[in-house]
């Protein structure tokens, strides 16, 4: 087993991105943002690969706007799916191997319990179906983690988004009808880091623990700012106004089965980084 000395990051600019970059700061790594890197570009990612020389490729680049992708579907395809062709092309000329973050969005939300990494993927969306895609280029030696809604200081995300309206004191109206695991980027990070470094191969469903609702989650944020959870609404998927483009899974939670069976510690429960992150976007 080989150590991990030098690694390098796709999509270093996003939410993740930036906290897999600090999660490897003992070591030598070098993190690409998109404007630096464009995976779709077959030349630009040899040509970063081969200059970095590796040891670790964590692929975070991706193109998440769920309902952008369903309108433009050869953009979804060309930079999650053939870009992840690319970066392990890439990492297969130099000796690395690739660590591939992908989605929830890879299941159809049928199920009535938690997903574990062997069952059956049936994306509803074109996000899923290209990042399903991207997950079919990684070679057995690769690491393939799964996470969803994903959220951390950085970015966009629900969590920040949720906190401004209610600091505003707009009611909110939030679906109640999607079911999945709350996940934070750090703790995300840091356990990416440790399957890079203990260099495991094959598929990893990695969230925080816990299965919540976006409304429920939404109540939760709002209550611990000190805010009134009762200016949060909820409102089924089917009467968004106006409807989303593109569907999403109605339960779509990750059991951390392959890390649970191989005596790995899972993340905290989400209450946890939740709670952390509104202090620190509070202060």
């Amino acid at each position: 087993m080989g150590s991990v000395k030098r690694v390098l990051v796709t999509g270093a600019g996003g939410a993740l991105g930036r906290a897999v970059v600090s999660a490897f700061d003992d070591k030598d790594v070098v993190g690409l943002d998109h404007v630096q890197l464009d995976v779709a570009d077959r030349d630009a990612v040899l040509q970063a690969v081969g200059a970095v020389a590796p040891d670790v490729v964590v692929h975070t680049g991706a193109w998440t706007d769920v309902d952008g992708c369903e309108s433009d579907p050869d953009r979804a395809f060309r930079v999650n799916a053939l870009g992840t062709r690319h970066v392990v092309e890439g990492a297969r000329l130099t000796g690395a191997r690739v660590v591939y973050v992908s989605t929830d969005y890879v299941f159809d939300g049928l199920a009535s319990r938690p997903y574990v990494e062997w069952d059956v993927t049936n994306p509803l969306s074109v996000y899923g179906r290209s990042k399903l895609g991207g997950e079919h280029e990684l070679h057995p030696a690769d690491t393939l983690v799964r996470t969803s809604w994903v959220c951390g200081r950085h970015g966009r995300n629900f969590v920040k988004t949720i906190l401004t309206r209610a600091r505003e004191g707009q009611p909110l109206r939030v679906v109640d009808d999607q079911h999945g695991c709350p996940t934070f980027t750090d703790d995300l990070a840091a356990m990416i880091r440790r399957l890079a470094v203990e260099r495991r191969p094959g598929v990893y469903h990695v969230t925080n623990q816990g299965v919540t609702t976006w409304f429920q989650l939404a109540r939760e944020v709002v209550a611990m700012a000190g805010l009134d959870p009762e200016q949060v609404l909820p409102v089924a998927t089917a009467e968004l106004d106006p409807p989303r483009p593109a569907p999403r899974p109605r339960f779509s939670a990750l059991d951390n089965a392959a890390l649970r069976l191989g005596g790995v510690a899972l993340l905290d429960d989400y209450h946890v980084p939740l709670e952390r992150l509104i202090k620190e976007l509070l202060a």
